[in-house]
Order: structure tokens, then sequence, then C-alpha cells
């Protein structure tokens, strides 16, 4: 995939990436769960370091949507810097302003977008 995104943006083009996480996510929700299946495994252990990286108070489970959209929210936050940490050009590209990296959260209920730090 950064491979796709390095090509966009340094051959093609691209001026804008975004990493958009939504509320109530189910792959969220699997992820808090340890949910175990097939190819799904590997797409929810690549979300599972958002759910220690969460800072919240109150009750951390699936069945919690205030605790889901925090990981959300997290792990949003989390792929932008595993971005730039492993695409050298992604990260030169945006330094040097040719290119802007943002994370944002779409809210399924409202149908708002809210761009993150």
């Amino acid at each position: 995939m950064l491979g796709s995104m390095e090509f966009g943006c340094a051959v093609s083009g691209a001026k804008f990436m975004l990493v958009l996480g939504h509320t109530a996510c189910g792959a969220i929700k699997g992820a808090i769960d340890d949910v175990v299946l097939g190819n799904l495994t590997g797409l929810l252990s690549r979300i599972k370091p958002a759910i220690p990286a969460t800072k919240f108070e109150g009750e951390k489970s699936a069945k919690n949507p205030n605790y889901v959209d925090a990981v959300a929210r997290t792990n949003v936050l989390l792929m932008l810097e595993e971005i730039r940490r492993r695409s050298p050009i992604l990260e030169d590209l945006e330094k040097k302003g040719n290119i802007k990296i943002a994370g944002a959260m779409y809210d399924l209920a409202t149908g708002t977008v809210e761009f993150l730090g």
C-alpha cells in the first residue's frame, strides 16, 4: 500500500493523502475483542497497537461506543505516524510542502468529518 501511495504522490502528482477512520467501526470492535478469523486476523493485528495507546476513562470494551470511537481515532493518528516513519519519500514530500498527509474521523450518525491534528 505504501508503494501505491508513493507512486500516487511522487509520480502521478497527488497532493493530498487522507487516513479516514469512522465511528462504530466493526474492525476496531474486532481488534478490541481479539477476534481471530482467517484473513481478518492480519488486518486486526495492525489495529491492535491503538488499543493500549488509547487514553480513555470508563469501560474499555467493544460494547462501549465511546471507547470504540476513541480507539478508532487513536488508530488514525498511529497510521499517520506509521506512514511518515515507513516512507521517507512521503515524509520528504510532506516536509517540502509538496503534499499534505492528514487524518480525519467520519461520524456515521451525523455525516460530519472531523480533521485530526
